[in-house]
């Protein structure tokens, strides 16, 4: 099989990227999906909240989700679904299979990387005790509550205060269970702020910061959890020891991009983001190979996810246009200081964005009181006042056509973060 683009992974990425592609000039565009249907994790997210800055609307995750895929539709883009990615290599051949075509050879112009990302288990984590049922990561009990109709129990302790398991507070709460506390390991959260207020303040449900799971009871049936105060080495305190009495612990402790793919074809990867190294063309390191949405790095908007997959695809379609032919290159690496802990992208070269470029980061603790500073080549060009970052939520700088045009020759570019 020969196509010029192949996009692996059939979520809110993958689809923006292949209808992006589509509408700049590329036709043979195939999607390969590992479920049984397009939509990826936003089938399952049944709460309202997105599609605010995409649709200027507010909808649910399956309704966002339709949109695009009635898009692909309408284009006649192929999709596979049931379909896994076996191998891929630098010279974007994709090894695939599923029932009907068995092992499939795939030669594509051009790959986007879009399979999204995965929950931390539990063995990652080092919590103690026996492995009874009724431990659960939060994205799982969402699938079991939202589309198999299942509740995973009755009495409900939350370890983690990323977004999933806020939201899954207030779900399990909708259902008529019992959610005793979220307990965070860090001195902050790791959610928007919107969903503490709304999943957990709406319903009184504790946020317990510094604090963490030190032992869970029960051999057969999850039985109860203790919890524990942690210090400034993030090792629980002594005496600080409460029993709650439950029957299921979920678990919300991070989101890991899934990149097995990616590492095994040789993309250099990000180290804080556990993603694939991007320029501004969202092109990784292997040519005619690019990347977006959560395999690129974790979001915290879906909006977020459609834009920038959208430029890869985008991207992604002029590489095969002209030839899939690597142009002369002027790499401009962005710094970061002040706490700023990766940007994307990792490196600009400005005449391949000529009308700008967005660049999103993250902090690495709560801040308060701080500026965002661009400089270029030592000149602050722009500034931008914030009076709380977080880790939970995105930052982001903009560099105009017009700063960029106006600097020609650039060596250097700085993302600063400093006190007012």
């Amino acid at each position: 099989m020969n196509y010029d683009i192949v996009v692996i992974g059939g979520g809110p990425a993958g689809l923006a990227a292949a209808v992006a592609a589509f509408d700049a000039g590329v036709r043979d565009i195939l999607i390969l999906e590992r479920d049984d249907e397009l939509g990826g994790i936003l089938n399952q997210c049944i709460h309202n909240g997105f599609g605010l800055h995409t649709f200027k609307e507010e909808l649910t995750g399956p309704e966002y989700a339709a949109r695009f895929i009635q898009k692909v539709k309408d284009r006649g883009i192929t999709y596979m679904l049931n379909t896994m990615v076996l191998e891929l290599t630098k010279d974007r051949h994709v090894i695939a299979m599923n029932r009907e075509n068995g092992v499939m050879d795939i030669e594509a112009k051009a790959v986007i990387l879009a399979m999204g990302c995965r929950e931390r288990a539990r063995g990652a984590l080092n919590i103690p005790g026996f492995r009874p049922a009724g431990i659960y990561s939060a994205g799982t009990a969402q699938r079991l509550v939202n589309m198999e109709g299942f509740m995973p129990g009755r009495e409900v302790v939350i370890l983690g205060s990323g977004d999933i398991g806020l939201i899954m507070a207030r779900r399990m709460t909708l259902e008529g269970a019992k959610v005793k506390l979220v307990a965070e390991l860090m001195p902050y959260s790791g959610g928007l702020k919107r969903n503490i207020v709304q999943c957990l303040d709406d319903f009184n449900i504790p946020l317990l910061l510094s604090h963490t799971v030190v032992d869970v009871r029960g051999k057969e049936r999850v039985e109860g959890v203790t919890i524990a105060q942690v210090d400034e080495r993030l090792k629980p305190i002594a005496g600080t020891e409460k029993y709650y009495p439950c029957d299921t612990l979920l678990l919300s402790c991070g989101l890991i991009p899934e990149n097995e793919l990616s590492r095994d074809m040789g993309v250099l990867m990000n180290p804080v983001t556990n993603g694939p190294v991007v320029n501004e063309s969202f092109e990784t390191s292997v040519s005619g190979v690019f990347a977006a949405g959560n395999a690129l790095h974790v979001h915290d908007l879906v909006d977020y996810v459609s834009e920038e997959a959208g430029f890869a695809g985008v991207h992604a379609a002029g590489f095969v246009l002209d030839g899939c032919k690597d142009e002369h290159r002027s790499e401009i690496r962005v710094e970061l200081s002040g706490g700023a802990r990766y940007a994307v992208p990792s490196s600009i070269d400005p005449k391949f964005v000529p009308n700008g470029v967005t660049i999103r980061f993250r902090v690495g603790q709560v801040m308060k009181d701080r500026k965002v500073c661009v400089y270029l080549d030592g000149e602050k060009v722009s500034e931008r006042k914030r009076r709380i970052m977080a880790p939970g939520e995105m930052e982001q700088v903009v560099l105009t056509g017009a700063v960029l045009a106006a600097h020609k020759g650039i060596g250097s570019i700085l993302i600063a973060v400093e006190e007012e």
